[in-house]
């Protein structure tokens, strides 16, 4: 291959990764709300790797473990290639510089007590061996087999040479969508994001109260109760 054959190719390249971040997203959002239904938040339980097989490398699966923590329980490659090792059992803030923690710690926490999507776009600053590096992280919110929301179906989509790792990152914008009986109502409408209306179906005020009401995952434990036969 001469010289210009290989820029050639480089060139494709770059052109087919710009917008990968958006299309990732736009992606396992639709298959989020295609086993979400007319629920408010779909289980972990039904997320199946195949349907989002095009974005898996992209993907997690995160757990809320306390209050603005949430640890990686599944994480696609693009993720370890972006950390220089495997992720699983890492926090979602270690991707994230000191100074943006504290925000994607509230964020990913109203993901999961709103509960909400979470939209951010990154970057990451050029250093030495580094080019900036632009990212998105997408965070929509799942039910554990308890029935409360402390699991989220997510990805983190770079687009640029990675080069030297570990990558981290700044917040360029973020946006929270709570979802609601009716719609999904925007944070920050100046960003002009249009969502569809969602139709409301029986049960849906005494799931809602009961988000409402019982914010931590102890408080939707307590909910439950065994009942043993004999």
């Amino acid at each position: 291959m001469d010289h210009d054959e290989e820029r050639k190719d480089k060139i494709v390249s770059m052109e087919t990764r710009a917008g990968l971040g958006l299309r990732v997203a736009a992606e396992l959002r639709a298959y989020w709300d295609g086993v979400r239904g007319n629920r408010l938040v779909p289980p972990r339980s039904e997320i199946n790797p195949r349907g989002i097989e095009r974005a898996l490398e992209f993907s997690f699966v995160l757990e809320r473990v306390a209050p603005g923590m949430g640890r990686f329980r599944l994480a696609g490659m693009h993720l370890n290639d972006l950390m220089g090792m495997e992720v699983r059992g890492m926090p979602l803030t270690a991707f994230f510089t000191t100074t943006a923690r504290k925000a994607v710690a509230d964020a990913s926490e109203a993901a999961f007590r709103e509960p909400a999507i979470v939209e951010a776009e990154l970057v990451s600053e050029a250093g030495a061996g580094r080019p900036v590096l632009s990212a998105r992280l997408l965070l929509l919110p799942l039910r554990s087999d308890l029935g409360d929301v402390t699991r989220a179906l997510g990805c983190l989509v770079a687009e640029g040479p990675v080069c030297r790792v570990p990558r981290r990152f700044e917040i360029k914008a973020i946006r929270i969508h709570p979802l609601t009986h009716d719609t999904v109502h925007l944070a920050d409408s100046d960003h002009g994001f249009a969502m569809a209306p969602r139709p409301q179906y029986a049960g849906f005020a005494e799931e809602k109260a009961t988000f409402e009401g019982a914010h931590s995952p102890e408080e939707r434990r307590a909910l439950f109760r065994v009942i043993s036969g004999k």
